[in-house]
């Protein structure tokens, strides 16, 4: 029986655990901080095992990663390159939902040289996203043609009939992962143009995006889409952009809570304000007899009445909610604040949104091709961003013990032998692309 290590037990990690127990011959072993959530999600399964375990402790990760065939690290991004230098220390084989660092990297020769597989950014984005796309930009390449421009959105929403606050989000996965995307700076090539967009600025370059049959959305950039051109083998694309999808309003929002020193993650020094509605007044320098809704609204140029104003006082930031004790700065105090205003609530279904837009030149035609991918959480069951993260993950792990992904080294799933029967797998389970095309 092949024995299949998880570290971590978070919001994504269901789908993958029930999936995998649900394969003949394969016993999981879930390992997490808090070993209450792992036993749930094993569900007295007799192929299944639960342990709690501090991830800290390398001796005791060490023990467990001996004992498994295939390693799956649900860990937050920091732990996946030491829980790698344990599996090639051991010849075990790994996957991961998260972005390749530098360090992962420089991991693949010693990777090869041990013979194991490190298989990253195998979610949904990262993950579906270069599956979808490069079937996409291979079947283009097959016909004689080449991809001169190139766009992918991505969002992780609530449902049309979830969306009742005044943010129109509500976090289905880590809050404090999203508000740390809010600081990335963004890079993109445009018409054969590179245009980088510091942190700072992110939330000033967004457009809006109409997806048919589903809504308009705002549309601003993710991260550094340059290198994609090499990645995907776009070496005729003059435009490659990568974005995230949110609901209207959102951009001019989150650009104010940046302002205002929100997303700081410095531990405060000779603070001594104990509400949420202090720390505002703190961040701007606000004295204690002003008006702060008012003195916010004049600090970031609105007026007193602006949208963006009603959001930050509907969330809670000129209240009275005492600060939590056990955190010591802005951002950590706001992702306790974000999470308990902006959960998915009982009965609701969040939804995931991917689009891609491809212009393709042939010798005889130009075609613009899109490729849309609508899913929705199941209420009451598994949300839509953990079955698009974990089961990705999951069925890779299965075609790596069944030995019909035989490379080695630390790879992202864009070769057809790995994103072909993932994405044929995924269309059986209902996880389905809407491709259309029309000439130009």
């Amino acid at each position: 029986m092949k024995k299949i290590l998880v570290l971590g037990a978070g919001m994504v990690s269901r789908p993958m655990i029930q999936y995998l127990l649900d394969q003949p011959d394969y016993h999981v072993i879930m390992a997490s901080r808090t070993v209450s959530k792992a036993e749930q999600m094993i569900g007295g399964h007799p192929q299944g095992e639960a342990f709690s375990l501090d991830v800290n402790d390398d001796r005791k990760v060490e023990e467990f990663v001996l004992k498994a065939d295939i390693v799956v690290s649900l860990l937050p991004y920091t732990y996946h390159v030491k829980v790698a230098e344990m599996c090639i220390k051991h010849k075990k084989q790994m996957v991961t939902t998260s972005y390749v660092s530098d360090a992962m990297k420089a991991l693949d020769t010693k990777a090869r040289a041990a013979g194991i597989l490190i298989l990253n950014e195998c979610g949904l984005d990262p993950g579906i996203d270069h599956m979808s796309a490069m079937r996409i930009i291979h079947d283009v390449e097959k016909k004689k043609g080449k991809v001169v421009s190139f766009r992918s959105t991505t969002g992780a929403l609530p449902s049309p009939e979830a969306n009742n606050n005044p943010f129109g989000y509500k976090f289905s996965w880590a809050p404090r992962g999203v508000l740390l995307a809010s600081r990335n700076a963004a890079k993109w090539l445009e018409n054969g143009k590179e245009i980088s967009i510091p942190g700072e600025q992110l939330f000033e370059n967004y457009f809006l995006q109409d997806i048919k049959g589903v809504g308009v959305f705002e549309n601003y950039p993710n991260r550094n889409s340059v290198s994609y051109k090499g990645i995907y083998g776009l070496k005729d694309a003059t435009t490659v952009y990568r974005g995230t999808f949110r609901m209207t309003g959102w951009c001019e929002t989150m650009r104010a809570i940046v302002v205002l020193g929100w997303l700081n993650e410095e531990p405060l020094k000779s603070y001594i304000g104990k509400t949420y509605g202090d720390l505002t007044r703190h961040l701007i320098g606000a004295k204690a007899k002003d008006n702060l809704p008012v003195t916010t609204a004049l600090y970031l140029g609105l007026k007193p009445y602006s949208a963006i104003i009603k959001r930050l006082e509907w969330l809670g930031l000129f209240g009275n909610e005492p600060l939590p004790k056990d955190k010591n700065n802005p951002l950590d105090y706001l992702n306790v604040l974000t999470l308990q205003k902006m959960s998915m609530g009982m009965h609701e279904r969040d939804m995931v949104i991917m689009h891609h837009e491809f212009i393709a030149e042939y010798a005889s035609k130009k075609e613009y091709m899109t490729s849309t991918l609508v899913d929705y959480g199941i209420p009451d069951g598994d949300t839509s961003v953990a079955r698009t993260v974990a089961l990705p993950a999951a069925i890779a792990v299965k075609m790596i013990l069944k030995k019909e992904i035989n490379i080695t080294g630390v790879h992202i799933p864009v070769i057809p032998e790995i994103y072909n029967p993932i994405l044929d797998e995924l269309e059986e389970i209902g996880i389905k692309f809407i491709e259309k095309t029309e000439k130009i």
